[in-house]
């Protein structure tokens, strides 16, 4: 079990124009002979969601950096007030330039981690030699098309009720106030059978405030206001909901109770050459808390093949 001491060993922030983040490090994080692996998490979650995986990557020869993302404390609230995608894909990018990676860089994300992931491997030119989304598929594969119609029908309904909290969400102060009645919900729905007491505890202590509590909650927001995506992040915005040019590896928990796992039978026709697909047995949406083993498995094999 980690705990909150052990944490403050493995610190080490960076500053960004707009955001300072604070992240989770395991490895020789200087050591620029190792590829670089960086971590994103999502909602509502915090770094500490990589506290499995992490180690196996150290193993397997990597330097690890899992910042919590933009509003999470330790991080800084942004100073331009954008919780857009772009707006986290302009980060993953400028980690990965801080830290001296190169094109064995692996970004690896889960939930809104998993969409700027997605959204990295549509642009050209990124810098990431591979991206790992886990729980959130790429937009285009959850998009409408005439061959499949009846198919995505047969999902929208149960997909509808279960994206409740997206509408939710766009609800002024309630969500704040209603936030750890709301989070608690949504971990225990999402992945039912798995315990969550350690990793809502972590939760608090990353969103101890309205402000913090309101910047998770904005992650929501914001993508409903695409307008007011700032002009810094515009290479960012042009290519975020495109379809993948990178191979990626796309893994969904069976009993995903945030998404539906039928969408995984619609992700592969729809990834380029070399992508790999995989629905993980007895896991929910954290499935890298429910099934690390697994997970790191499906992970070190689709990194073995790209080096």
């Amino acid at each position: 079990m980690v705990t909150l001491e052990r944490v403050e060993q493995l610190l080490r922030t960076t500053r960004l124009p707009t955001v300072t983040l604070t992240s989770l490090v395991w490895g020789d994080i200087d050591d620029p002979e190792l590829p670089l692996a960086v971590l994103l998490h999502g909602f509502p979650d915090t770094a500490h969601t990589w506290r499995h995986l992490a180690p196996h990557l150290v193993e397997a020869g990597y330097r690890v950096v899992a910042p919590f993302t933009r509003g999470y404390a330790p991080s800084t609230l942004p100073s331009d007030g954008s919780y857009h995608v772009p707006a986290l894909m302009s980060d993953a990018l400028a980690l990965h330039a801080e830290y001296a990676g190169d094109d064995r860089a692996v970004l690896i994300g889960h939930d809104w981690g998993a969409i700027t992931g997605n959204g990295i491997a549509a642009m050209r030119d990124q810098p990431y030699g591979a991206i790992v989304s886990l729980a959130v598929p790429p937009i285009p594969a959850m998009n409408p098309t005439g061959g499949d119609l009846t198919h995505w029908l047969g999902i929208l309904p149960r997909q509808a009720a279960m994206s409740w909290y997206t509408l939710f969400n766009q609800i002024p102060a309630l969500p704040e106030q209603r936030f750890d009645r709301l989070v608690e919900h949504l971990w225990r729905r999402w992945s039912p059978g798995y315990h969550p007491g350690e990793d809502l505890a972590l939760l608090a202590a990353s969103t101890p405030d309205r402000a913090r509590r309101s910047a998770a909650i904005g992650y929501y927001r914001a993508q409903a206001r695409p307008w007011q995506v700032p002009d810094l992040y515009n290479d960012e915005a042009a290519a975020w909901t495109g379809p993948p040019l990178l191979p990626i590896l796309y893994l969904h928990g069976a009993f995903d109770g945030c998404l539906d796992p039928r969408w995984v039978d619609r992700v592969m026709p729809r990834l380029p050459a070399g992508s790999r697909v995989a629905l993980v047995p007895s896991a929910g949406h954290f499935l890298q808390l429910e099934q690390p083993r697994v997970v790191a498995g499906h992970v070190l094999g689709h990194l073995e093949t790209r080096r």
